[in-house]
């Protein structure tokens, strides 16, 4: 079976992949890195700089070196910075939002976008304008900031974060398709689907298909 190396900028992205591994694909092997200092590090500057993309960099490589059939960064306010690290390896790497983003653009051309790290959304709006105009597409993203709802996951009140992010959702109602942007979302998916009307997609779903598909 492939070795997949996870990477994960918060320890609140670990259970919902390893979750969507279980139910979806659970002969791969999986191992994680934790480096929990490049989220705080990330919203403490005023955005991606070099030092910050050489430690992605070297992450890549650590992650090749032990053995890894393929990277999945489950981080996604660093698209720029995992970019340039697949560059430096030979084995596949995905970026977070990677396969939810193409499957977003199967959906239609009105995106709503809604996430609970506020630097996550630059990011994974460029990745969509970028992926749409790759493909001659012209798309609507309309974003949305649950403030609050990442800290009330740390605090441990699951609840309340998945309740926030439902709220967020009312005018919404019009997209094609609604994004749960990080990892940490996921585990609200079921509640959001029950208030819209619309898909809700998730990061881990999306990226262990498309990593299954890649390496089967």
């Amino acid at each position: 079976m492939p070795r997949i190396t996870l990477i994960h900028a918060t320890a609140l992205a670990i259970d919902p992949i390893r979750e969507a591994f279980a139910r979806l694909w659970p002969e791969a092997r999986t191992t994680n890195l934790l480096e929990d200092s490049l989220s705080a590090d990330l919203a403490a500057s005023a955005g991606l700089d070099a030092a910050m993309i050489h430690r992605f960099e070297t992450l890549a490589r650590y992650a090749e070196a032990s053995g890894a059939d393929a990277i999945l960064f489950t981080c996604s306010a660093f698209g720029e910075a995992i970019e340039a690290a697949s560059k430096l390896v030979r084995v596949p790497v995905l970026k977070p939002n990677e396969a939810m983003l193409e499957e977003a653009l199967a959906a239609g051309t009105r995106i709503g976008i809604v996430a609970t790290f506020q630097p996550t959304i630059p990011s994974m709006v460029e990745e969509l304008q970028a992926l749409a105009a790759a493909r001659g597409k012209h798309i609507e993203i309309l974003p949305r900031h649950v403030a609050g709802a990442m800290e009330a996951l740390a605090a441990g009140k699951g609840e309340d974060h998945d309740r926030m992010i439902a709220a967020s959702l009312a005018d919404l109602v019009d997209c094609d398709a609604v994004l749960l942007a990080q990892f940490s979302m996921a585990r609200a998916a079921k509640r959001a689907r029950l208030t819209l009307d619309r898909p809700v997609l998730t990061s881990p779903d999306s990226a262990v298909h498309k990593l299954r598909q890649l390496l089967s």
